[in-house]
């Protein structure tokens, strides 16, 4: 394993250090929605992004390593930039939503939306970031398969994920 290799799967690892927090949160707030009547729906197709997610991070470092893509430091750098972006607007997001941020769609009765922070700017900001960071991170070692791979399979499934959220929310899908 080169140096250049050995340094972004620290950069994986790291951010499936961050997921694994993400989870420890969305769990706390599950518990705090569900106290108060919350109701979760789409868990279907839960796994599938867990899954996806998952392959992303381990697709990523298989990839640099199996075929020795090269660093390139002209891609990398601009790309880790946006993985560090992305990072900051989805704990934006949680921050900003508070207990009612979850990796779940769980909604309470009555809670209102939240029009707040990024939701101000973009009617879904944390995808934005699942986005960007999807494309981002593995290209800072020119993994462009996983790149392509995931963002193909997450479009998919954000058109799933974000109906789902629209519907038990009670919003109209284009409503601003």
């Amino acid at each position: 394993m080169t140096t250049s290799q050995l340094w972004f799967t620290v950069l994986v690892a790291a951010v499936g250090v961050e997921r694994l927090a993400e989870m420890v949160v969305s769990k706390r707030h599950a518990a705090w929605a569900f106290a108060r009547g919350g109701v979760e729906s789409g868990r279907s197709h839960f796994p599938a992004m867990v899954a996806l997610h998952t392959a992303l991070l381990v697709g990523a470092v298989v990839e640099v390593v199996a075929t020795d893509r090269p660093f390139v430091p002209l891609l990398a750098w601009p790309m880790l930039a946006l993985v560090v972006a992305a990072q900051a607007l989805r704990w934006w997001c949680i921050l900003t939503l508070g207990p009612q941020w979850n990796t779940r769609v769980i909604v309470v009765p009555g809670a209102p939306l939240v029009a707040g922070g990024p939701y101000r700017l973009l009617r879904h900001p944390n995808y934005v970031a699942v986005v960007v960071e999807g494309v981002a991170l593995p290209l800072v070692h020119t993994a462009w398969l996983t790149a392509v791979a995931f963002s193909v399979l997450n479009v998919a499934l954000l058109s799933v994920r974000i109906r789902v959220e629209e519907q038990a929310l009670g919003v109209r899908p284009g409503a601003t």
